[in-house]
């Protein structure tokens, strides 16, 4: 596969996003009676999360209710909501009338719509990728009015398909994948559970002491137990690769790290298994060593999504880059750089800009 470079090998400008006119927070539902017919690019996708996309504003729990009622019908017959579409599938919609009005997007945070609308790394007609900030969760919680997808579903209301192509941990920071068309999130998941190794994702983490120059290759099972991982013969495969960067003295290595698995806090595990836990990792981390990082001004996670090679389904290469945190410097003793660029993107956007 090769990847295909922008004009001049620089570049394009990636589009800032601008927020709409605000809106009401919340409004009533009120569908009339409806029918879908299933197209080749939803063929595939699991009922609950097609009807999602294609009925916002609608409450999840009420599409739940008509399933599990039998008056959401496929084909003339009760669904799972579990059911995977093939093409001509006919969807036959009651009429919907919510009376509590809680359903519509609400506005998120502007502080996160200031930060989301800065944070496009690259876009074109299948992907949007953007630099995920530290602390902001890809998607709400309870803690969370919005998150990521949420935000730029507000910021980008053309985009009625945006999906998250994979997930990063609240703490993580760099780059993030969303999809805005159906075949492209399903060839986005075939290769995430499927051929991993075709797309490569490159981490840097600054850990604790110095890493050993010959240890390159983590293969420990994970298990996940309760809300944490563990290291555990009876897990998954997982397999991560490190190399050192740079040496921070002897309390500290700079490392880049790439997955060929993706397992829940497998970088985060493996490093910490390894006795190099990452700075600032309030989970897996080492406190001491935390401490010091503190003192030298650092917060938070020290773990970035740096780079990612998608491969399109034509053959070519997306290539994206997310600069390192300018926090990180002053833990590394390294000169602010006055504003790193955006990052590496080396295939040609559609469009960018608007």
């Amino acid at each position: 596969m090769t990847s295909q470079r922008a004009a001049g090998g620089r570049p394009p400008p990636a589009r800032r996003l601008t927020a709409p006119t605000p809106v009401p927070a919340t409004t009533t539902v009120s569908r009339p009676a409806a029918t879908i017919v299933v197209d080749e690019g939803h063929a595939g996708r699991r009922l609950d999360k097609f009807l999602r996309s294609q009925l916002r504003g609608v409450p999840a729990g009420l599409l739940f209710k008509l399933l599990r009622q039998g008056r959401l019908r496929v084909n003339g017959h009760r669904a799972e909501q579990n059911y995977r579409l093939a093409e001509g599938d006919v969807i036959d919609l009651p009429a919907m009338q919510a009376g509590a009005p809680a359903t519509t997007v609400t506005r998120p945070p502007t502080a996160l719509l200031d930060r989301m609308a800065k944070a496009v790394l690259y876009e074109d007609s299948n992907l949007l990728v953007v630099d995920k900030p530290a602390g902001v969760a890809v998607h709400r919680g309870s803690d969370m009015p919005a998150g990521v997808i949420e935000t730029l579903r507000f910021l980008c209301p053309d985009l009625p398909g945006l999906e998250l192509g994979h997930r990063l941990d609240r703490d993580t920071s760099g780059v993030l994948v969303l999809t805005k068309t159906p075949p492209m999130l399903r060839h986005l998941h075939e290769m995430l559970r499927d051929r991993e190794k075709e797309i490569e994702r490159h981490y840097l983490a600054i850990v604790a002491g110095q890493w050993p120059a010959n240890l390159r290759v983590l293969e420990a099972p994970l298990r996940r137990r309760d809300a944490d991982v563990v290291v555990d013969p009876r897990g998954q495969r997982a397999e991560t690769h490190v190399r050192v960067r740079r040496r921070v003295g002897d309390w500290a290595t700079l490392v880049d790290v790439r997955l060929f698995t993706g397992r829940k806090h497998q970088i985060r595990v493996h490093l910490q298994h390894a006795g190099h836990p990452i700075a600032g990792d309030d989970r897996y981390g080492d406190p001491r060593f935390d401490s010091v990082v503190a003192s030298r001004g650092g917060s938070g996670l020290h773990l970035h999504a740096a780079r990612m090679v998608i491969p399109l389904p034509d053959g070519r290469d997306v290539v994206v880059s997310a600069p390192m945190p300018e926090r990180w410097r002053r833990v590394l003793g390294t000169p602010a750089t006055g504003g790193a660029g955006r990052g590496s993107r080396r295939s040609r956007p559609v469009r960018s800009g608007r």
